[in-house]
């Protein structure tokens, strides 16, 4: 078989991802009540893009729990549904586009119990629009300028929060 977005010089279908970590001065459950539990709270204090963020299913964050965003970035304004996919407390949450193809990971792994956690965060785009493929190297320079963004954001506001 043959690739036709190659022959057109389209670029690639691949996925285009960002990943970043870093250490974080708390446990690994104290920044996934954080990060998890009080997702629809602080989701945008660390993610400024995010101008409207509600959860659609009541009750506690869970898995299954779906949410929808207004994002502002780089200008341009997207509204996307989202499901939390994976919900395990102290090591993992991720949620990904019912209406979009993403997905984001935030892991957890505790490394020295009690005083600090590797957060290491993913965002997958898992399709690129045809018309911005041209564009992809930029593309991927922005979402893994966003990863670097995010864990830093989430770190400054969790030991800020500590302390």
């Amino acid at each position: 078989m043959f690739n036709l977005g190659s022959m057109l010089n389209l670029g690639s279908t691949d996925p285009v991802i960002g990943r970043a970590n870093t250490i974080v001065t708390c446990s690994a459950a104290e920044l996934f009540r954080f990060l998890g539990e009080g997702l629809f709270d602080n989701y945008p204090k660390w993610s400024p893009e995010v101008k409207e963020l509600q959860q659609l299913t009541p009750g506690p964050v869970r898995l299954g729990t779906e949410g929808r965003q207004v994002r502002v970035d780089q200008g341009r304004r997207s509204e996307s549904k989202f499901k939390i996919s994976a919900f395990e407390p102290g090591q993992r949450i991720t949620l990904v586009g019912v209406s979009d193809p993403f997905r984001c990971t935030y892991e957890l792994q505790e490394i020295n119990p009690a005083q600090s956690t590797k957060l290491t965060f993913s965002f997958e785009l898992l399709e690129i629009l045809a018309i911005m493929r041209p564009f992809e190297g930029l593309v991927r320079v922005a979402i893994k300028d966003g990863a670097e963004r995010t864990v830093q954001n989430i770190k400054r506001l969790v030991e800020a929060e500590k302390s």
